[in-house]
């Protein structure tokens, strides 16, 4: 038996002492020993926040897409060796998959939002300009920046690589190094992929720090600028949630917990519906997904009165006949738990849901029969959910649910809430009024909520899978916090801090034009620039062009819109407009004509419109003006070697009328050709 050593300072180091054995779940064969004492967790720190820190925030954002990317590719090349390791914790290859590759499919997306979303700088400007005072000289915007600390991922042992991805993806978008601390229980498959991570040679030094054992005194080490993170029971999180330094320091704590999800089966779904079939097939799955030891686990299943026969009989013969056992066995549908300690934990949250008034029907003690940590699947039944605490309080973490009867639509919602707060919860059902009652009334007890049907059934990713681009938290015994969520995740590793000043001055901060800032105009039309030649406030004012009633005639022949504001003289009279007014569309249209460099050039192809609003009616013999303005730029990457390499500028277009009034502002996006291929060709997804 080996230790499992942790990494830190960029060297690998082997704890002393006497560790925690991690054993197989299947064998019970001790394969590591797991100990941290020793380990400088000052110094891990300081090698975080003065090498892997500096590293990072040197990149752009999308320097740091493409970073994760690489190391996305890597990983996949290398998933065979992490499938091998995960067998020993008693995962079946469908449970690996969800944690493996599950994992590195998080890191493509970051990558994807990186590169399509954020600004190629290391200032991220949240919002539009926020004008303060009356004539535009003073104004304001949020930017957010990357704290000047290292985040602390303290996570569970039952998704040991996913765990750490989902987490690390936002982290190091946000351009922050991280100290990994795995479940120990499952640590040497976390070990496996950080260590292929660090012998890749991609990710920066310090970027990435790996505690295998006890985190020690490292909360106590940090500061005001670093993060912590926590996934696991409530009870832990809880008392680490108050840990004195992160009080005394305010340093962001976001806390993912296990909860007590729920499954609702609608009022109008009969046995005879697809929606039936399809309830009984999520309960199923996810009980027996990761052998229940899944913090998104169907925990407490909830039916109509008149349906719990039904119900009960469909659940009895689909979980009695799942094949449970060694997972390298063919056939096996459901594995073991992580080990004998997790079992005898569920055997005895089992035996305190029975005691507090549940009925076995299914399973519910440890069987001899099947190996290892194996625990067989079990479905409680509570008949009184209103009167028993402890189905809405405890947790068996394993292949452990119970069934539970509801009188009405208003106690199903009640019911829901009485968990105290879920990551996620599943209503099935066809009736769209019975879904917006439940999400009414359930909504802010939930982070998450599936809703079920034999519509959305064929492409449903199921009730217990978090997704990238969805928050995974909830509020109460949950943990009260978000992970994921898109780039919502990637915030919680920045700082937000408002600059007030002049327009300009925040446009050379944040490396973005703003309306009221100062623009540079040329002789060059900014169409004849090449990308690299383009700066954010290279601008042009173009020539008038006076709209008559025959351009509103021809264009709506041209277009068909015949709206009675543009055609219909009495119809437009009577109306606030008081005349007939040019389409809003044509205006669009002829300060195209107006800014547009008709020859062959840089800008290749208009790449879309954003916020138009027209605010000032264009009437015949109103004259229009344009002003063009580069806003900002943004480098995409090439998909091939054989791509033009080219960037995505934004523009602002101001359309004035003879008396210098806005009658309509927007954004029009352009793909513009690069001299050079500034970076190498890449295959990030667009």
């Amino acid at each position: 038996m080996q230790k499992l050593s942790s990494f830190v300072c960029n060297q690998w180091q082997t704890g002393q002492g006497e560790g925690r054995v991690i054993r197989h779940a299947i064998s019970d064969e001790a394969l590591w020993e797991v100990s941290s004492e020793g380990i400088d967790f000052a110094a891990a720190c300081h090698y975080a926040k003065t090498v892997g820190a500096p590293a990072l925030q040197a990149m752009t954002f999308i320097e740091r897409a493409a970073l994760l990317k690489a190391v996305a590719k890597h990983l996949l090349v290398e998933k065979a060796a992490f499938y091998e390791i995960s067998r020993q914790t008693g995962a079946t290859r469908a449970d690996s998959w969800v944690d493996i590759e599950g994992g590195i499919g998080t890191l493509f997306t970051y990558a994807s939002l990186g590169n399509r979303e954020l600004p190629d700088d290391i200032l991220w400007p949240e919002d539009p300009l926020i004008p303060l005072s009356k004539e535009g000289g003073f104004a304001a915007r949020h930017v957010l920046t990357s704290k000047q600390g290292v985040a602390v991922h303290i996570n569970a042992f039952n998704f040991p690589c996913w765990g750490m991805l989902e987490k690390l993806a936002p982290t190091w978008l946000a351009g922050m190094p991280a100290i990994i601390k795995p479940g120990t229980a499952t640590a040497q498959v976390t070990q496996a992929m950080v260590k292929s991570m660090v012998e890749s040679g991609i990710v920066p030094d310090g970027a990435i720090s790996l505690i295998c054992g006890s985190a020690g005194d490292l909360l106590d080490q940090l500061d005001s600028q670093d993060v912590v993170t926590f996934t696991g029971s409530a009870t832990t999180g809880q008392q680490l949630r108050i840990h004195p330094n992160l009080v005394k320091q305010s340093i962001p704590f976001t806390m993912e917990a296990d909860s007590l999800n729920c499954c609702v089966l609608g009022e109008s779904v009969t046995p005879d519906d697809p929606e039936f079939g399809l309830f009984i097939r999520e309960i199923v799955r996810e009980m027996s997904a990761k052998a229940g030891q899944k913090c998104t686990a169907i925990r407490r299943i909830m039916v109509p009165t008149t349906q719990l026969d039904d119900v009960r009989h469909a659940l009895l013969e689909k979980l009695s006949t799942l094949p449970v056992g060694d997972p390298s066995q063919a056939g096996i549908k459901m594995g073991t738990l992580v080990n004998r300690a997790q079992q005898q934990d569920v055997q005895q949250q089992v035996d305190t849901l029975c005691q507090a008034g549940c009925e076995r029907l299914l399973g519910g003690h440890i069987d001899p029969q099947l190996p290892g940590a194996g625990y067989p699947l079990t479905l409680l039944y509570c008949p009184q959910p209103d009167d028993t605490a402890a189905v809405h309080e405890i947790e068996a973490f394993g292949p452990v649910a119970t069934l539970m009867a509801y009188r009405d639509k208003a106690h199903a919602v009640t019911l829901a809430r009485a968990g105290g707060g879920s990551l996620v919860a599943t209503f099935v059902t066809n009736d769209d009024h019975a879904a917006r009652y439940f999400i009414a009334g359930a909504a802010h007890a939930h982070g998450r909520i599936q809703i079920l049907n034999r519509e959305a059934a064929a492409e449903s990713t199921g009730h217990g899978s978090p997704l990238p681009q969805l928050v995974h938290g909830g509020p109460g015994r949950a943990g009260g916090g978000e992970e994921l969520g898109g780039l919502r995740a990637v915030k919680h590793y920045l700082q937000r801090t408002a600059i007030q000043g002049s327009p300009s001055m925040l446009a050379a901060v944040g490396q973005q034009w703003v309306r009221g800032a100062k623009v540079h105009e040329d002789t060059i039309h900014p169409f004849r620039k090449y990308f690299e030649e383009l700066q954010p406030g290279d601008s042009l004012l173009t020539h008038r062009r006076t709209l008559t009633e025959a351009d509103i005639v021809n264009f709506a022949c041209l277009s068909g819109d015949h709206f009675y504001a543009h055609m219909d003289k009495i119809g437009a009279e009577a109306s606030f407009f008081g005349e007939r007014v040019v389409h809003g569309y044509f205006i669009v249209a002829a300060a195209a004509g107006l800014f547009v460099d008709a020859g062959v050039g840089p800008v290749i192809a208009n790449y879309g419109l954003e916020g138009l609003r027209f605010l000032q009616p264009v009437k015949p013999g109103d004259t229009i003006q344009a002003r063009l303005t580069c806003q900002q730029k943004t480098i995409k990457r090439q998909r091939s070697a054989e791509e033009r390499a080219t960037g995505v500028v934004q523009w602002a277009v101001d359309v004035t009328n003879q008396h210098q009034e806005v009658v309509a502002v927007y954004s029009i996006l352009t793909l513009v050709a690069r001299r050079e291929t500034d970076f190498p060709a890449d295959a990030i997804a667009e």
